[in-house]
C-alpha cells in the first residue's frame, strides 16, 4: 500500500513562509505527477501546483510567484515553500500521486496551513 504523509503545516502570520514536505513510502513501484491540492472551509478542494518527473510545473494563478514546487525524484519526496502567505492561503494542504504504470491516484491525510495574525 502507498501512502503519502504530508509535514510542515502550522500557524503562520501573514507574509511570512511556510515549507511543506510530502514523503511517499509503501509499495511504489514509480511515481509519475505529484501535486498540492488545498481545501478551505466550505470550499472545493483546488491544484495548487503540480510537478512532472522532468521538472515542469505547473501553479495555480493565485500562487504564482509566491509558492514553489519541487520534487526529490530518487527519494520520492514533494516540497511545497509557501512565501507571502495570505489569509486566503489558509486550508488544508494534500499531497497527490499518480501512480505509474497503473495510474493510480493517492492521497495524503492533509497538513493545515493557518494564516493568521
Amino acid at each position: 500500500q502507498v501512502q503519502l504523509v504530508e509535514s510542515g503545516g502550522g500557524l503562520v502570520q501573514p507574509g511570512g513562509s511556510l515549507r511543506l514536505s510530502c514523503a511517499a513510502s509503501g509499495s511504489i513501484f514509480s511515481i509519475n505527477v505529484m501535486s498540492w491540492f488545498r481545501q478551505a472551509p466550505g470550499k472545493e478542494r483546488e491544484l495548487v501546483a503540480n510537478i512532472a518527473p522532468i521538472g515542469t510545473t505547473n501553479y495555480a494563478d493565485s500562487v504564482k510567484g509566491r509558492f514553489t514546487i519541487s520534487r526529490d525524484i530518487t527519494d520520492n519526496r514533494l516540497f511545497l515553500q509557501m512565501s507571502s502567505l495570505k489569509p486566503e492561503d489558509t486550508a488544508i494542504y494534500y499531497c497527490h500521486a499518480i501512480l505509474s504504470p497503473s495510474y493510480t491516484a493517492i492521497w495524503g491525510q492533509g497538513t493545515q496551513v493557518t494564516v493568521s495574525s
